[in-house]
């Protein structure tokens, strides 16, 4: 089942430091998750000054629950970097199915 999440970094004032800090161990997962194909996207979301203040994510796990044992371990939540996340279910258009799978 596919989904895309949705997560907002905190405002205060050391936000970007967290997610800075949190970022290397992010991405070595997120690398891993797309070599299992349960990452099909992801970028970060930037404010108008190009600063990075969240992420998007088109995911795809057998089911909600074991997407929540992902984000158990996720970096970037239990760095305390993402403060608001929505995960909604989704599907990728048929323009790009065949990127996956």
């Amino acid at each position: 089942m596919q989904f895309i999440l949705i997560a907002r970094d905190g405002t205060d004032a050391g936000a970007l430091d967290r997610r800075l800090a949190a970022r290397e161990a992010h991405i070595a997962l997120g690398d891993e998750l797309v070599a299992r194909g349960n990452m099909l996207y992801g970028g970060a979301l930037l404010d108008e000054s190009d600063k990075m203040i969240g992420s998007v994510l088109v995911l795809d796990y057998p089911s909600r629950a074991e997407l929540d044992e992902w984000l158990r371990i996720e970096p970037y939540v239990v760095g305390d970097v993402w403060r608001e996340i929505d995960v909604q279910p989704f599907r990728v258009g048929p323009s790009f199915a065949g990127l996956h799978r």
